[in-house]
């Protein structure tokens, strides 16, 4: 069975407590701008697994927590 690739090949699912949220894009790039939103300032999320779409199912890609994303100076 040949599963066709999505225009979105980029999944990101952020959590955090009482929240899980999950978003696609169409790039690497696209993927991990809405990470760094995500992961700063006063967002109650504080993890974003990555995944891409590669040879007909989704992989995990990599996992960032908050502490990996530069924060602005208050």
């Amino acid at each position: 069975m040949v599963t066709k690739k999505p225009s979105k090949p980029w999944r990101v699912t952020v959590t955090g407590p009482e929240m899980k949220a999950t978003s696609s894009f169409t790039s690497e790039a696209k993927t991990y701008a809405f990470i760094r939103t995500c992961l700063s300032g006063d967002s109650p999320a504080d993890t974003a697994k990555i995944e891409q779409w590669e040879g007909g199912r989704w992989w995990h890609f990599e996992t960032v927590t908050r502490d990996e994303i530069p924060q602005e100076p208050s």
